[in-house]
């Protein structure tokens, strides 16, 4: 016997985010982001900082991130098809997996322009610089506002909380920028610019590297983060009518969507509609998966010396 409920599309309630409010400010922050990180390119070739650049570039994968948060939203309405019977939510998955590895190439002229200006100092015009940075800081502080206006962690998405993060990396970049700007107007050190570069470089690697990461984990069928797979057998061992569970297997279909499939041995004379409601209701609560296939398998009868199913495998 075997049960396979669904979940219930989120279209946003009183109790969870609000869909549609969170792709009014993504809309909004995707534009923002975006018309200053052209205004950021144009103004790092005029003024000749390669600090600029950079936090341009990670503005500019931020952009990305943006772009991939509207997305998820959007493909979490299209329906799955005979041929594609999860629907599209790995695409989100496959595209920031090439967009950070994009990423990774930027940074690493970054890094090349950024040694070799270290050698040969280049002239920087100090003053616009600080002065596009600063608009970028104001943007910046500005998209944030938008994200988390007037709610908290719990009524944003977990999409919505990923943009946040990428917006304070923007903040600290354009920090970067400016005080890299203000040394060389105090000091003429021009080789603040491209020292500036290389830690914007380091925020690019260090939060396209989690996004990799998690990427490669969840196209790799991995345990979704913050499920304990060994605590979730022994919760599914303890339900009442449960004399066994093998063959389990949990993954990540798309972000924020875990599945679980297993084979469970039931007492004998359980009755199974309810011992299923009950194997669903830890799930739910305690895992937040909702997405299960579940096999459920007689007991050993009396009398019989080999086992119907497998032992559960000891978990290291």
């Amino acid at each position: 016997m075997r049960d396979h409920p669904h979940p219930p599309r989120d279209r946003g309630s009183s109790r969870g985010p609000d869909r549609e409010g969170e792709r009014r400010r993504l809309r909004i922050v995707l534009a923002l982001t975006l018309a200053y990180g052209i205004a950021e390119i144009v103004g790092g070739i005029m003024t000749g900082s390669l600090a600029l650049l950079a936090d341009a570039g990670h503005m500019l994968t931020d952009v990305a991130a943006l772009a991939l948060a509207l997305g998820a939203l959007w493909v979490s309405t299209r329906p799955a098809t005979v041929h594609h019977t999860y629907a599209y939510g790995r695409v989100e998955i496959l595209v920031a997996l090439v967009n950070c590895l994009i990423m990774w190439g930027v940074v690493a002229w970054i890094v090349i322009e950024a040694i070799r200006r270290l050698g040969e100092a280049a002239p920087v015009e100090a003053g616009t610089m600080l002065a596009v940075a600063t608009g970028g800081l104001v943007v910046n502080v500005v998209a944030y506002g938008i994200l988390h206006r007037g709610d908290g962690p719990a009524e944003r998405s977990l999409n919505l909380r990923g943009a946040g993060l990428h917006v304070v990396g923007d903040l600290i970049g354009s920090v970067g920028a400016m005080t890299a700007a203000i040394v060389i107007q105090i000091t003429g050190w021009t080789r603040a610019d491209p020292l500036a570069s290389l830690v914007i470089g380091v925020l690019i690697l260090i939060s396209s590297w989690h996004v990799v990461r998690d990427a490669v984990h969840v196209l790799l069928e991995g345990a979704p983060s913050g499920i304990d797979v060994g605590e979730l057998i022994e919760a599914l061992r303890g339900v009442q009518g449960v004399a066994g569970v093998h063959d389990l297997h949990v993954w990540t279909i798309t972000s924020g969507y875990p599945a679980l499939s297993a084979h469970v041995v039931c007492d004998h004379g359980q009755p199974r509609d309810m011992l299923l409601a009950r194997l669903n209701r830890v799930l739910r609560e305690r895992y937040a998966i909702t997405h299960t296939t579940i096999q459920l398998e007689p007991e050993i009868p009396p009398g019989h010396a080999r086992p119907m199913t497998r032992p559960i495998p000891t978990l290291e």
